[in-house]
């Protein structure tokens, strides 16, 4: 890829992804937005990236404030999507097997004499 203009307000703009830019994106003014936008359609013309920029000066135009933009967010012991859920982490299961766990041994469930 080619490298950024340098009046761009994200210098390494070409670099990102759709998925990094939707974080790096929300602290733009509307301006430095439709910089980026017409910088996109000029250069790699991606259409998530269109439609990411497009999306985001809708939100400012309905009232949205830029907020501090930046990485993705983190959460402590967070996997890669966000979720802090692990095996660690997991629930007992709530329907044990009726044949049993290594913990809980099976119980018949009832007396099958006829």
């Amino acid at each position: 890829m080619t490298s950024a203009s340098p009046d761009l307000p994200l210098p390494d703009y070409d670099e990102l992804s759709a998925g990094d830019l939707e974080h790096r994106i929300r602290s733009l003014s509307r301006g430095e937005l439709t910089r980026l936008l017409e910088y996109e359609r000029e250069h790699g013309a991606r259409t998530p990236v269109v439609e990411l920029l497009n999306a985001r000066i809708a939100q400012l135009d309905a009232g949205s404030e830029p907020s501090p933009g930046g990485a993705a967010p983190e959460t402590p012991g967070a996997g890669r999507h966000g979720s802090p859920v692990s095996p660690a982490t997991e629930g007992q299961p709530v329907h044990p097997p009726p044949h049993g766990t290594p913990q809980t041994y099976a119980r018949p469930k009832a007396d099958k004499r006829h």
